[in-house]
């Protein structure tokens, strides 16, 4: 056995692991990265790249109003009944740090980022915004050529031209009016979303002096008593390497979607897909529980519905927002319609469960009618690619025998539905109101148009996971709590494999990124304050 030795261990490549590093080898200490995969970027470099960060200084500058204080009263409002106890202190870590990462961010990397249009979903909250919260990164060249994870998402269009062109409905259209840019991009090397995100933290830790190891599993963490952690145990080129790390390690692997016993023990019911990576297993979470940590929020995930990919991908499906189509709506087991589609949160509704913990309604599916396809033509390929996903029928009492729904319940909700297209009015859920996404993402066109034009499409509408969001509870400063409530020395943990203060109802579209990179900030500059507090004893 080998070992090795650092100042600060991260386990993952994400953006909450890079930033963290990022942070601590600024400050001056030494950072070693472990990442599990060959590739890196976890499900950071996968994604669109646009981040939640609510008073921001590209938004203030702007002359859009807005502060911490806004901020903190928007999560508040927005969060589950009961969340406040239990998370406020983390909440306020968030809203005070967000701005502060950003502007690291942008001094310490190449990384440049420009507001969308997209406001808070859940306007009218107390502290919500209209406009200023959002932002994505622009096109970047990287310094070198990093092993990036591949990304299901159109690759060479920005994020905000994917809000704009809707590539969705006219993907011939949208790619001839930005062919020249993307041309020009590919020449140029540059990278754009999430990938441009993580290769821009990539070289800003390279330049920082951090060391990266990669199909590096971290298999045990390593103790000094049972309320402090030294280090860690890996798997590395066939051998076990201990990495003593004198600070501190922080734990960013991902979420444990890819484990099947964990995700049928907090998730039980079918699922479709899984959109991250298959790396995403747990191994953060169940390291930290074996020396004690306490988990939380092990129920709550990025949910949504999805699509299937392609054989050998390393996802089984994408996650893609055709069910916001104005002739579409869900129904569940019961041949019940039981939520408004264009719910920003439709992922609660998914996943809402009976007193005994069971799912409410799946088996879900999506109904709509022929126009489907002509709306969404890309919905023609995937059902080329993957016979048997989508069922089709002549009237809707064949499509509810071939569903298993029960007798007559599939005509009266589609006849239902119809009515309130008739009369603009949504009775049962209020979908006419639901405009506030759709002004500024072409992707969800809205509104209601009758389902009566057959053959009748059905397609599985239940949970697809972008990630979960569940693991160790950790305080403010990103320390890891045990489980009888005191910090774990040395232990840290940031984004998706920390129990995160905003769950499955999320606040915005980037409130996975945006929280995620300011907890790695967070979570780094706590290092360094540790350290300093260190040097200050030994003085």
């Amino acid at each position: 056995m080998s070992e090795r030795h650092c100042d600060v261990l991260v386990i993952g490549s994400g953006g909450a692991a890079l930033m963290a590093a990022l942070r601590a080898a600024v400050g001056g200490l030494s950072v070693l990265i472990v990442e599990k995969s060959a590739w890196l970027g976890g499900t950071t470099a996968m994604s669109g790249g646009a981040m939640w960060v609510p008073a921001n200084h590209h938004a203030l500058a702007a002359g859009y109003d807005d502060s911490p204080q806004q901020a903190l009263a928007y999560l508040r409002a927005a969060a589950p009944a009961g969340w406040q106890a239990s998370e406020d202190a983390l909440w306020h870590a968030l809203a005070q740090q967000a701005a502060p990462m950003l502007v690291f961010l942008e001094q310490h990397s190449a990384l440049r980022f420009a507001l969308t249009a997209e406001g808070d979903p859940l306007w009218p909250l107390a502290g919500a915004k209209t406009v200023g919260r959002m932002l994505a990164p622009s096109p970047l060249k990287p310094q070198r050529r990093w092993r990036l994870r591949p990304t299901p998402l159109p690759r060479g269009f920005s994020y905000h031209e994917l809000l704009q062109q809707d590539i969705w409905h006219h993907p011939l259209r949208a790619g001839l009016r930005c062919l020249p840019r993307l041309v020009r991009r590919m020449w140029r090397g540059e990278l754009t979303k999430g990938a441009a995100l993580i290769a821009g933290l990539l070289d800003a830790c390279q330049a920082a002096g951090c060391q990266l190891l990669t199909e590096a599993r971290a298999e045990q963490l390593l103790t000094s008593g049972s309320h402090q952690v030294s280090g860690v145990r890996c798997r590395w080129q066939g051998e076990s390497v201990e990495i003593n790390a004198q600070r501190g390690v922080v734990i960013a692997s991902g979420g444990f979607e890819w484990d099947d016993n964990l995700r049928a023990r907090h998730f039980p019911g079918p699922h479709d897909f899984i959109a991250s990576p298959r790396d995403n297993s747990g191994d953060g979470q169940r390291m930290a529980q074996a020396i004690g940590a306490q988990l939380a929020h092990m129920d709550q995930a990025n949910i949504g519905g999805g699509i299937p990919a392609a054989s050998g991908q390393p996802w089984s499906g994408l996650s893609i927002f055709f069910h916001a189509e104005a002739n579409a709506m869900l129904v569940n087991r019961y041949g019940q319609r039981f939520t408004n589609e264009m719910a920003f949160n439709l992922g609660e509704a998914l996943d809402s469960r009976d007193a005994s913990g069971q799912p409410r309604h799946l088996p879900a599916w999506l109904i709509a009618d022929a126009r489907l396809l002509r709306r969404a033509p890309l919905l023609l390929y995937y059902r080329w690619r993957t016979p048997g996903w989508m069922r089709s029928a002549a009237t809707l009492e064949d499509l509810e025998r071939q569903l298993a729904l029960p007798a007559g319940s599939l005509p009266r909700s589609v006849a239902r539905f119809n009515q309130f297209c008739v009369s603009g009015v949504d009775e049962d859920f209020d979908r006419h109101l639901s405009v506030v996404r759709g002004k500024t993402d072409r992707r969800f066109q809205g509104g209601m148009a009758a389902i009566q034009h057959p053959p009748y499409l059905a397609i599985p509408f239940n949970r697809t996971f972008l990630g979960t969001k569940g693991g160790p509870r950790t305080n403010a400063h990103g320390n890891v709590l045990h489980r009888d409530g005191q910090a774990i020395t040395g232990l840290y943990c940031a984004g998706a494999a920390m129990a995160n203060p905003i769950g499955t109802r999320a606040v915005s579209a980037g409130t996975t990124l945006g929280p995620n990179l300011t907890w790695g900030f967070i979570c780094g500059s706590a290092l360094l304050a540790a350290q300093a507090e260190g040097m200050k004893c030994s003085a």
